[in-house]
């Protein structure tokens, strides 16, 4: 069915069909779902009809083959035109086989993992009857309070939209319309949903339209330009205006400039938030702003189906601009293949197939292993199997290891990190103590878990958050570890017996009483269905820890936000004319952050020897080269995480202290070497200036090659105007 056809097809359709297509529901509306007949209290008020219901263009929620299958089949007999439902769902990071949390995969920087995990994702969704997911997420975050860090990627544009990319390509592959096991991608949340004041979610965004296209937009471009076809609309305020409203972000930029003519869904319940925000007196106005703006589908509210007719009659909007939305909204159907085939991926014999398929456990297994980020180790790890080991804390034996976002993940699936122990070491060697819950603790609990730590070589500490202190809604004013997990810390340090602490968490935490008191740190993030083995397999050495953050931890939540990247001011601290006090600094914490962006150890050593630059001036045609060699100089082969950063020292606007440029993952043999060569272009250099044009400026540049953000030689350079 071409495009003159989709047209065709709405000329036969009523308005309200149309205006039903652009409706959202929940699977408990659907004839043949399970949950059939679930419509109560709030649902029934919002006053969907049958008709409604058989013309609706979409549903969020469904899974499994069976029940998709039986609800798509249902719906078609009842729909007169046999038009199909689009099956949409939170598919973020793995369906049922679950992969680490965003935010801990993007510390592995591996493009090609990140690809592998949203193409397995993808597989698994596809044949329990998924059609679109609402993922990648790449809302650039900057503050650890909001939960959805764990959704994130991270605080740089840069890599963030390298991510974008790669998840995109992950979902929908390069055929969607015959490549049964992929999904339509949905970036969200458009845009910038990750600098909610406070860190408070569905907060207020206020920003400078420089700020937005500097930091936040790049990565939602990059999905686009992958060839996401969703997109979704924030729930915050963009220029004091709701984004599911929001004309100028969403008609005027995304639709116009940059040319999106893909579907655009509202959030849950976000058109009837207008109302709230206090921006719409109504429901009948939030319809009419929400259309104004260009949002195609309504995500559970009401608003379209009882308001847009008469909108119509009376002549504030058109009739044309339903046709435009339902238009999109088939084309996607139609890019699904699914008006030739309906049920397309559904089936039983695939989801037995494929879903915890061993194949599929594996990659998990490794991602858990590159997503895990050793903070600290004063020669304690790696353990040695006979060692005798006391593992206490209450994630020792808790399968609530797969994060908030994990919809059809199992807890009891998961394997725990005393089940993954017992695969490299003998149970023997093991003894457990739960110490505490994650909140509440006893102080026989306490006085149990000392007992058990008396004769151990070593207390591997197992501790962190539960699942719902992050994610949508897991919002934290204090992120540090809960007070009794740090009790039990204080209870165990008078042993004086080496101390591991393995970290579950969603966020970047405030590491006070656990960094300053332990000998090593390993922040294992939610790590997935085979999170206990991958950190097993690290803690024994079988396993060499490779990650980076890509997100700063705090020194203290007071200092929030703290990123990398940020920009100079007029008393910057340690400057050489600075006077001691009137700098903008702290008077009682330091200015950096306890761990930076780019920050990673290893059990081995990686020496750069001294860089080098091919030239000391750069033009539009004349690109430079920087070389650096990187050795392992350890005893243990391991794969290094090479950073170039730039740093534009005079600007139209101020500049960034630093920004990633590119990087390279390597391996490297025990006193393997290997010759890294990046190249620098002026269009890496180009930025928005004060008037949001995006160019690049004459002038001096400092390029820096190292292992993190804060561990880099410095090689200078000059851009010129001449184009040589």
């Amino acid at each position: 069915m071409n495009e003159s056809n989709l047209i065709s097809l709405i000329r036969q359709m009523t308005l309200d069909e149309k205006i039903s297509q652009l409706m959202q529901l929940s699977t408990p509306f659907y004839e043949g779902a399970e949950s059939e007949g679930q419509i109560t209290g709030p649902m029934e008020a919002m006053g969907i009809t049958d008709d409604m219901i058989h013309n609706s263009g979409s549903v969020l929620g469904l899974s499994g083959a069976k029940e998709v299958i039986q609800v798509q089949e249902a719906h078609l007999k009842k729909n007169r035109l046999g038009i199909p439902l689009l099956v949409m769902a939170d598919i973020i990071h793995g369906y049922r086989t679950i992969f680490p949390i965003t935010l801990g995969l993007s510390c592995s920087w591996d493009m090609e993992l990140a690809e592998k995990s949203a193409e397995i994702a993808a597989a698994e969704a596809s044949a329990a009857g998924v059609h679109v997911t609402y993922a990648p997420m790449v809302d650039l975050v900057r503050d650890p309070r909001w939960g959805r860090v764990m959704e994130s990627t991270g605080e740089d544009p840069y890599l963030n939209s390298q991510y974008a990319r790669a998840f995109v390509r992950g979902f929908q592959g390069k055929d969607l319309t015959n490549d049964h096991s992929r999904v339509a991608a949905c970036v969200k949340h458009f845009a910038a949903y990750g600098a909610a004041e406070g860190g408070r979610d569905y907060n207020t965004v206020d920003m400078s339209a420089w700020q937005l296209r500097e930091m936040y937009l790049p990565a939602y471009k990059a999905a686009l330009d992958e060839g996401c076809q969703m997109v979704m609309a924030a729930f915050n305020t963009v220029d004091g205006i709701p984004a599911t409203g929001n004309k100028r972000l969403l008609k005027g930029l995304l639709r116009e400039e940059w040319g999106f003519d893909g579907v655009l869904i509202s959030d849950w319940g976000a058109v009837k938030e207008l109302i709230p925000h206090g921006v719409a007196a109504d429901l009948k106005e939030a319809a009419y702003k929400a259309m104004q703006a260009g949002i195609d589908i309504e995500m559970m509210t009401s608003a379209y189906v009882h308001h847009l007719k008469q909108l119509i009659e009376e002549e504030h909007i058109h009739e044309a601009q339903i046709d435009e939305a339902v238009l999109r909204i088939l084309k996607l159907k139609q890019t699904l293949g699914l008006f030739d085939n309906p049920t397309r991926g559904a089936s039983v014999e695939q989801e037995q197939l494929i879903i915890m398929s061993d194949l599929h456990r594996a990659a998990v297994r490794d991602a858990a292993a590159k997503s895990c980020v050793l903070l600290k180790n004063d020669s304690v790890l790696p353990l040695k199997a006979e060692q005798k080991i006391a593992l206490i804390g209450p994630f020792a034996q808790n399968g609530d290891i797969l994060g908030p976002w994990s919809w059809q993940g199992s807890k009891e699936e998961a394997v725990q990190l005393f089940d993954g122990m017992i695969t490299v070491s003998d149970p023997e060697n093991i003894r457990i103590s739960q110490g505490c819950g994650i909140e509440t603790g006893t102080e026989a609990e306490l006085e149990a878990a000392v007992a058990a730590a008396k004769n151990a070589d070593v207390i591997v500490l197992a501790l962190g958050e539960d699942s719902l202190m992050s994610g949508e809604a897991g919002c934290r004013a204090d992120i540090q570890l809960p007070r009794i997990q740090l009790e039990l810390i204080a209870k165990l340090k008078p042993l004086g017996k080496p101390m591991v602490a393995v970290l579950f968490n969603g966020r970047p935490l405030d590491l006070h009483g656990v960094y300053d008191q332990v000998d090593a740190v390993l922040e294992a993030w939610y790590p997935g269905t085979e999170g206990g083995i991958a950190i097993a397999e690290l803690l024994y050495g079988k396993r060499n820890p490779s990650a980076k953050l890509t997100m700063s931890f705090p020194y203290v939540t007071g200092q929030i936000p703290v990123y990398y990247n940020h920009y100079r001011t007029g008393r910057p601290q340690g400057a050489p004319d600075a006077q001691v006090r009137y700098v903008s600094q702290y008077l009682d914490i330091p200015n950096e952050p306890l761990f930076p962006f780019g920050y990673g150890l290893s059990y081995t050593t990686f020496d750069y020897s001294e860089a080098r630059i091919s030239s000391g001036t750069m033009s539009v045609n004349k690109p430079l080269t920087i070389q650096v060699r990187v050795t392992n100089t350890g005893s243990m082969a391991g794969e290094e995480i090479v950073q170039l950063y730039v740093r534009d020292l005079v600007g139209d606007v101020v500049r960034p202290v630093k920004e990633l440029k590119d990087f390279r993952k390597i391996t490297l043999a025990p006193g393997e070497s290997q010759e890294i060569t990046f190249e620098l272009t002026e269009k890496q250099l180009r930025y928005h200036h004060h008037d949001l044009q995006y160019t690049s400026d004459p002038g001096d540049f400092i390029a820096y090659v190292g292992t993190s953000s804060i561990e880099v030689q410095e090689l200078k350079f000059t851009l010129t105007k001449e184009s040589e």
